[in-house]
């Protein structure tokens, strides 16, 4: 049984916001200064004009120094929500949202977890959004600009205090991708995503992001706390 979680339009919309810088790919000129503000500019003319995604991600979560095993696997996105993670690690795991429903089957267990988009607090989630329009400066404040080994260092803080997480990291490849993005929460806790051969405008066909329920399979549904067989 899951247990509901109550997330608003306006967190969604902060994540999708964080997580749409992590994706995009961003063309630094060398010849313009390296501030925050020509790394925001560069990176929200990019992806308004994207439509589609798909990039290879290793996620790593920890909280109070505690870690939970990594999980790797391929991201595909398109507009309007849509999206699916297909992991390798753990096999036979798979994440899909059709753009009004999100389910998380584990082929190990023959289970699915089944719950409205809207509805949903997995950080995942909000990824659906991020092939749209973002405006950073509206929901983070206190921009730092530097660089880690041969990658420039975005730093951004939340402007809302009440926001589970207080501030995100990103790492930017010479060639203008987002290599590292790292979301600190208010709890202690730290998500990070790595990202590797990324694909703007990738071919990723619509039927992708449906999912049939296999046969025998336990539904779990988050809203109505009940359990089925199919």
């Amino acid at each position: 049984m899951i247990k509901r979680i109550e997330v608003s339009p306006r967190l969604i919309g902060v994540f999708r916001r964080i997580v749409l810088c992590a994706l995009c790919v961003v063309s630094i000129r060398a010849q313009e200064p390296l501030t925050a503000g020509n790394v925001i500019k560069l990176i929200e003319h990019r992806y308004n004009s994207v439509r589609t995604l798909k990039v290879d991600f290793t996620e790593q979560y920890s909280i109070q120094g505690h870690e939970r095993p990594p999980e790797s696997g391929t991201l595909m996105l398109r507009k309007q929500g849509k999206m699916r993670w297909d992991y390798t690690r753990p096999p036979g795991k798979l994440f899909i949202s059709d753009g009004k429903t999100i389910y998380v089957y584990m082929a190990a267990d023959n289970r699915v977890e089944r719950v409205p988009l809207r509805d949903t607090g997995d950080l995942r989630a909000p990824l659906a959004f991020l092939l749209g329009h973002m405006e950073l400066k509206k929901d983070f404040r206190s921009f730092e600009v530097g660089s880690v080994a041969d990658r420039t260092l975005l730093k951004a803080a939340a402007k809302d205090s009440h926001l589970p997480y207080d501030r995100i990291e990103m790492q930017v490849r010479s060639n203008g991708s987002i290599a590292e993005l790292t979301v600190f929460g208010r709890d202690g806790s730290a998500l990070q995503y790595a990202f590797t051969h990324e694909e703007p405008n990738a071919s990723v066909p619509d039927q992708v992001f449906h999912f049939e329920i296999p046969p025998g399979a336990e539904v779990v549904n988050a809203i109505e706390y009940g359990t089925e067989r199919k």
